[in-house]
């Protein structure tokens, strides 16, 4: 059992510490076997090849809300893996903004806001899988049906997706997490679509809501939650949202998960971040000792106005070490193989004992 969950991760970590393509990305690691981590992955929503591709009718899965917070934290984890951890460490531009307030602002921090294009290679390995979180958006078929023209076009399957696909990745999520019905989840192509869901659910208007929205630092955040923030136009309330609901947002939001208050930071996973599912590092405190809240230079010029608080039994604040993906991974690096720098700065004291 443990040889077959190993392996995947042995040849993912060859790939990804062996030198790569200058700009290409790095190629992430094989999802786990289904009899330890259940989950349906994303290309199943789909049928055929990049250019002649397919949206597959299929439903999502309705599970009782004991469960929906462990099991959005285990399958965004998962699809960090597999998209190689790539890490965006927030409070690195938090520090730099502290010394120099236009670093961040302009994007001349330590990570620069470009992102690097995928490899061919790459770009067909992960495409039925961005395809797959399409599907389960109301508006799936015709995105994918765009995106095979662009398939088809002079840069094959290297093409950058036609629409920016964050919210579908949510979507997905949600909908492998066990919110299956729109009611709980409005999963949709743009993140306002559920933000004014959960708006209207903390108002008392959609009882059945999974979210309800609170201003950033109003309530505790925990693993399962998501963060939002919106650029254009650039809220900063709840409030300021509430009076343009209906209406087209700029917007983004990720998945918490994990709360880490001794080093003072929260970790949450999106997805589309600098054209991949990435693992934002987010400085925060407790400032007056009210709801740890990210601080004020963690949006890098979008601070977060909603935090979208699920309404389901909480788990432990680290869930995210204890999640199969993690622990999966701790084996392989207890064992010696050679750690990846990007994990090991947020999967500290990995050892074999975690197998």
């Amino acid at each position: 059992h443990m040889r077959r969950l190993i392996l995947p991760f042995v040849v993912g970590l060859a790939s990804l510490c062996a030198p790569s393509e200058a700009g290409a990305g790095q190629a992430g690691v094989d999802r786990l076997p289904p009899d330890v981590l259940d989950v349906v992955p994303p290309s199943a929503h789909v049928r055929g090849e990049p250019g002649r591709m397919a949206v597959r009718p299929s439903s999502c899965r309705t599970l009782p809300t004991d469960q929906t917070r462990r099991r959005i934290v285990d399958v965004a984890v998962q699809e960090w893996a597999f998209f190689g951890f790539s890490v965006m460490d927030r409070t690195v531009e938090a520090s730099d903004a502290a010394r120099d307030g236009s670093r961040v602002a302009t994007g001349t921090g330590r990570q620069p806001r470009r992102w690097r294009r995928l490899s061919a290679v790459e770009s067909a390995r992960v495409a039925a899988s961005i395809a797959g979180y399409w599907a389960v958006t109301p508006e799936g078929t015709w995105i994918v049906d765009r995106q095979n023209d662009a398939w088809n076009g002079p840069r094959g399957v290297a093409s950058r997706w036609n629409s920016p696909w964050s919210a579908a990745f949510v979507s997905w999520v949600m909908c492998e997490a066990g919110l299956g019905s729109a009611t709980q989840f409005r999963r949709a192509v743009a993140h306002h679509s559920y933000i004014d869901q959960a708006i209207r659910a903390r108002d008392g208007h959609a009882s059945e809501a999974a979210f309800a929205a609170y201003d950033a630092g109003e309530a505790d955040i925990e693993p399962g939650d998501l963060l939002c923030s919106s650029r254009r136009p650039a809220y900063r309330t709840i409030a300021e949202r509430r009076g343009q609901m209906g209406e087209g947002a700029r917007s983004h939001c990720d998945i918490v998960v994990k709360v880490d208050e001794t080093e003072g930071r929260v970790l949450a996973i999106g997805g589309n971040v600098r054209g991949t599912v990435s693992l934002k590092l987010f400085p925060a405190d407790r400032g007056g000792g009210g709801p740890l809240r990210l601080t004020s230079t963690a949006g890098a010029g979008r601070p977060t106005f909603a935090h979208l608080k699920l309404r389901a039994e909480s788990i432990e604040a680290g869930a995210f070490d204890s999640s199969p993906t993690v622990a999966a991974f701790g084996c392989v690096v207890g064992t010696g193989a050679p750690r990846l720098a990007r994990a090991d700065r947020v999967i500290p004291g990995l050892s074999p004992a975690r197998c």
